[in-house]
């Protein structure tokens, strides 16, 4: 698995060689680490790497693949690009600020469907996960509104540009 984590100065490219239960070798750039990481709860996470550890809390930022992060002596805002949403930003896949659907940009398999028809979600709201080339990615509401329609159901496979949810705005 291939992607890219963007802050304000860095882009660093970062790739997952291997990984045997809560140990990692990944490569970013171009020189390999080996990584211990334990989840100790919702978006924190424990990091041993050379003896050392570090404790690192991840919290969503207001769209997706966005994240505040903190260390006990630093913060960071970061964007995790994976292939899902490099192929979004090149193709238009996803959900466009004018757009009242949820489409897939690339074939995979609904993940999980978090409304239902007639529900009402707020923008930023995750619809629904899909799972794409063994990444999961979460599809979110750009704006307030209504789920008019599901086009599918989990655990359904679909190609890439067909449309998952039609959402009508408030």
């Amino acid at each position: 698995m291939s992607l890219e984590i963007k802050t304000k100065d860095r882009t660093a490219k970062v790739e997952v060689l291997e990984q045997n239960g809560s140990l990692y070798c990944v490569k970013i750039d171009d020189k390999e680490y080996e990584f211990d990481v334990e989840k100790v709860e919702e978006g924190v996470y424990s990091i041993l790497h050379n003896n050392m550890s570090i404790n690192m809390e991840m919290i969503e930022g207001d769209s997706p693949q966005k994240y505040s992060v903190n260390t006990i002596s630093d913060h960071y805002e970061i964007e995790v690009v994976d292939a899902a949403a490099r192929y979004r930003n090149s193709s238009g896949g996803g959900m466009e600020n004018s757009d009242k659907f949820i489409s897939s940009p690339m074939p995979g398999k609904v993940v999980k469907i978090l409304l239902n028809e007639g529900d009402k979600v707020e923008k930023g709201e995750t619809v629904i996960v899909i799972s794409a080339m063994k990444m999961e990615s979460e599809y979110k509401s750009s704006f307030n509104g209504l789920v008019k329609k599901i086009f599918v159901s989990e655990g359904d496979t679909m190609e890439g540009g067909a449309k998952l949810v039609e959402i009508e705005p408030e």
